[in-house]
């Protein structure tokens, strides 16, 4: 392991585990540097471990101490993942994150045919409108995927890169596009993937 890396980067390693071991004894390695704002309304399980410039926020609707984002055990994001929750996210047990995801449960406005702000009105005056967001356990997102808010991803399924989740996917099935839409299932009686 230590072959693969240059000087510089076994300096930059160590600097990590120790802030690691310090502030999230739990955890199996944060790179630095690693954003997280109100802590307090943030639980992560044991061995999580997160890339190189991530970022995870809170600012939470209703209570100020509510749990607004919980992460399971095993969880691994790579660099530069943003999750940003004011009321619930919820990610699973083993689940694998590539580079570059964007998670939330939020959205500046109202922009359905029934409530609807209006396109002059200020975005940061607009009110936060929020839905629950949930990963199940064993999903894998791969790289630059985007989830909206109100969607569940269901167990064991998988997101292909650059897709835009806009609506739930149901367990055990791959996903694929913008917006995406399921490809492929799997039948556990042929224990095998299906096209859909």
């Amino acid at each position: 392991m230590i072959k693969r890396y240059s000087i510089f980067g076994l300096i930059r390693l160590l600097v990590s585990l120790i802030y690691t071991k310090i502030f999230y004894r739990q955890a199996r390695l944060i790179r630095l540097p690693f954003d997280i704002r109100n802590k307090r309304n943030i639980k992560i399980g044991k061995n999580f471990t997160a890339g190189f410039g991530c970022r995870i926020e809170v600012f939470p609707l209703n209570e100020d101490n509510e749990i607004c984002i919980v992460i399971g055990e095993n969880v691994q994001i790579n660099d530069y993942v943003h999750i940003g929750a004011v009321g619930s996210i919820t990610i699973g047990d083993n689940v694998l994150m590539a580079s570059k995801i964007y998670i939330s449960d939020h959205n500046h406005g109202s922009y359905d045919e029934l409530i609807s702000d209006h396109p002059m009105s200020i975005p940061m005056d607009r009110k936060a409108i929020c839905k629950p967001v949930v990963i199940g356990d064993n999903v894998w997102l791969g790289e630059s995927v985007c989830v909206l808010p109100g969607v569940t991803i269901g167990e064991g399924c998988v997101v292909g890169a650059l897709s835009v989740v806009t609506k739930s996917i149901p367990p055990y099935s791959i996903a694929v596009g913008s917006p995406a839409k399921v490809v492929k299932k799997y039948d556990f009686e042929i224990n095998k993937w299906i096209k859909v």
